[in-house]
């Protein structure tokens, strides 16, 4: 999705942003950063723009009144990218804003990279890009090196871990009119309520609405039906759960496209069911904001990314894990009253 093997670091700036629920301060920098040599740069390359090479998810910046003038980050992307010279005084501008949103006492205070880049490419499209980086979380490194025929242990307290980006959001220079293309890395700690403030109050964003989506979010939704509704309106078995769950992933996983009507008819195939099935879809859909087509592409990488949250194991008790992949047939429960036991019957060729 995101490739920097062309992109340079023109330009950065750093800032400190506090937590003002404890009395915290932001301090702002004069002036951008003077890189003095080449491995720094190469260094933070690595740092800030690594993690995004596996991010699938695009997002739009809007605002919530639909006016897209009135998100900061928008406005400051945009004063950026129209002149390159404004840039020092937007990242000023920006630390502002997020030091204005860090409200929980929760989230920890850290440095804050405002990053120009060049040639960064998303799907394809090497783009002039803004980055903004914070780190939050702090290291002890130590530091082994020869000394007088022998050697010499020293260590660097509140160091930066390179390999560990707490929190980054790039900016591409195109569809500037929907909201710019947007990527994010967010490793949050802090809890529920810390969580939202990068996201959902510093940048306001707005997922896209692309084939990874629809299919991250129909995989959801359907996954969400069959292990928390279904219970209210129909008896089922564990293993039958298991089984629709299964069936599911194996439509995604060999089909190009999906179609609604397919899909309900290979996989639930009860009336009732599907019926229930389409209004708890319709229900995420409004309360999000969300709309999914009924025929959409299938995406390969939504689907490996579900795959590892989809359960197709069957927990008895402490003692027993049972793993189902395929017939549920082959598998019976019942009851024995003389030990007053649920049990399993599990049938099978052989051992493997």
């Amino acid at each position: 999705m995101v490739t920097f093997f062309e992109a340079s670091l023109e330009t950065i700036s750093v800032h400190h942003v506090g937590n003002q629920t404890q009395e915290e301060m932001y301090a702002l920098s004069d002036q951008p950063l003077e890189l003095k040599d080449e491995i720094i740069p190469n260094l933070l390359m690595q740092y800030f723009l690594k993690p995004f090479e596996k991010a699938n998810e695009v997002y739009h910046l809007m605002h919530s009144s639909r006016d897209l003038a009135l998100n900061e980050l928008h406005h400051f992307a945009t004063q950026v990218f129209d002149d390159n010279s404004k840039f020092h005084e937007a990242s000023q501008q920006i630390a502002r804003h997020l030091y204005k949103v860090t409200n929980h006492p929760n989230i920890k205070g850290g440095e804050l990279y405002v990053v120009y880049f060049k040639q960064v490419q998303i799907e394809g499209n090497p783009l002039d890009t803004i980055g903004i980086f914070k780190s939050e979380n702090k290291e002890t490194y130590l530091k082994v090196y020869p000394d007088q025929g022998g050697f010499q242990v020293d260590y660097e307290q509140d160091a930066i871990n390179i390999n560990k980006l707490d929190k980054g959001v790039l900016i591409f220079n195109i569809e500037k009119e929907n909201g710019y293309k947007v990527v994010v890395v967010d490793k949050t700690n802090g809890g529920q309520e810390a969580a939202r403030y990068w996201k959902d109050e510093f940048l306001q964003l707005k997922i896209r609405n692309d084939s990874f989506n629809q299919t991250n979010n129909t995989l959801g939704i359907y996954k969400n039906f069959v292990t928390e509704k279904l219970d209210d309106e129909f008896e089922m078995s564990k293993a039958d759960k298991i089984d629709l769950l299964n069936r599911s992933m194996k439509y995604f996983k060999e089909k190009e496209t999906f179609d609604m009507e397919e899909f309900s008819n290979e996989v639930i195939g009860n009336e009732q069911a599907i019926e229930s099935f389409k209004n708890f879809k319709n229900q995420y859909e409004q309360e999000f904001d969300s709309p999914i087509a009924d025929n959409f592409i299938i995406s390969e990488n939504a689907v490996k990314k579900q795959a590892k949250v989809y359960k197709s194991v069957l927990k008895l008790d402490k003692n027993f894990h049972i793993y189902i992949h395929g017939d549920k047939e082959l598998i019976e429960k019942g009851f024995d009253d003389g030990r007053s036991m649920n049990y399993y019957k599990v049938y099978f060729k052989e051992e493997a």
